[in-house]
């Protein structure tokens, strides 16, 4: 289970400018996402054009009736069906097997059950390494009316950091991760209490000691991360609960302050940014009281659905919309190194992880995966698209079984 998820912490405010920039003449994946998967009931009313903004939002889409609308399929350009994909289907269906996932959801107009879950999974599995062409003939998809019940969704992302620890603290390893007290009566101490005030000295929960606090900071915003010892031994720190105090957003606090030059609020900007003024980093991050606790594991990255997350596949939702173990279409925003939408291309995503971060119909959190590479696709995401549920027709389809 992640605690808090990088773009609702990482707003991009300064970066996007947000203009009306009218989409005509797409070619490739945005023309296929601008003139299918149109909402069957108002489908005369589409527009001949959309108009998108710079962050992928669609500007004159139509009102939605209800929180899911019924669309067609058959003129969907599906995506392959990699062994990435089906490699999370088989995690997928590993959740839904589990006890406290038979239970069925009641979500705007739709019940949506365990059975209907693992029937969408091995439907999609039959295809695997094609195209499936005919999948309009098994499933439908139902459109997510989003934040502003006109479809868009906002696309953010999370993954997994490596932080270089020691077991011992020294000169250069000075800053403790610490595990979560067990023993603690009242309320657990602020993140000023615990780093500055040593609340937490000597009380042996000491894990490991970084060399640098604001990466334990975004190890922290992130729910989990793996620690490198000096020897290359890597171990994996899981997410062991918080202090329960509000979390509250040091990029805000940032962009509050006009005397700091910042060029954007990603996470390798503002990492940069604080190494280069030392003297400031404790007012920043002292800013969010919230703490973040860990435990080692011998596993590798989970989400709340307790199955192994896919890069770039798994995501996380507010599973009072969107149920864990659901599999997922998207028009999925395509940016440039500006950050500026581009198109949207469709992609596959399985619903297995949830975060504090992600509340309502309007946005889902994509795991990038481990490391740097991961850290800097999710620095950037903060775009907007489309997203429809899958579910197999409920007449006319024929059951395919493992």
């Amino acid at each position: 289970m992640k605690l808090r998820k990088t773009w609702l912490l990482l707003p991009l405010g300064a970066l996007l400018a947000c203009q009306d920039t009218p989409q005509s003449g797409l070619s490739g994946a945005a023309a296929v996402v601008s003139d299918s998967l149109l909402v069957e009931e108002d489908e005369e009313a589409v527009p001949a054009e959309w108009i998108f903004r710079s962050n992928g939002k669609i500007r004159n889409a139509l009102t939605f009736k209800r929180l899911y609308q019924r669309t067609p399929l058959d003129t969907v350009d599906f995506p392959i069906i990699t062994t990435p994909i089906v490699e999370a289907l088989d995690q997928q269906l590993r959740l839904l097997d589990q006890p406290r996932q038979r239970k069925a959801h009641s979500v705007g107009d739709l019940v949506i059950t365990p059975e209907q879950l693992e029937e969408t999974a091995r439907i999609l599995k039959q295809w695997q390494q094609t195209k499936p062409l005919a999948l309009h003939e098994y499933l439908q998809a139902h459109q997510i009316w989003g934040a502003d019940r006109q479809g868009n969704v906002e696309f953010t992302a999370y993954f997994t950091p490596i932080v270089k620890v020691s077991s011992k603290p020294g000169p250069v390893y000075r800053y403790p991760i610490y595990s979560r007290p067990t023993e603690w009566e009242g309320p657990l101490p602020q993140r000023q209490e615990i780093e500055q005030g040593g609340a937490l000295k000597g009380l042996g929960l000491e894990l490991a000691y970084a060399a640098n606090k604001v990466d334990i900071y975004y190890m922290q915003l992130q729910g989990s991360g793996f620690v490198e010892y000096p020897d290359g031994r890597q171990v994996y720190f899981a997410y062991n609960g918080t202090n329960r105090h509000p979390y509250r957003s040091i990029e805000k606090y940032l962009m509050s302050r006009s005397d700091l030059d910042i060029s954007t609020y990603s996470i390798d900007v503002i990492r940069r940014f604080l190494q280069g003024k030392p003297g400031l980093t404790d007012t920043v991050l002292f800013q969010n009281p919230s703490y973040t606790f860990f435990t080692p594991r011998k596993t590798r990255p989970r989400g709340a659905g307790s199955v192994p997350l896919s890069a770039e596949i798994s995501i996380a939702v507010d599973r009072r919309y969107i149920p864990l173990g659901s599999c997922l279409l998207a028009a999925f925003p395509v940016y440039d190194r500006k950050t500026r939408q581009l198109r949207h291309e469709y992609r596959v995503f399985v619903a297995q992880d949830v975060g504090g971060a992600i509340r309502g119909p309007g946005h889902v959190d994509v795991y990038m995966g481990v490391g740097k590479d991961a850290r800097r696709k999710a620095s950037y995401l903060k775009h907007y698209g489309r997203l429809w549920l899958l579910l197999p027709k409920p007449d006319n389809y024929v059951s395919i079984s493992n």
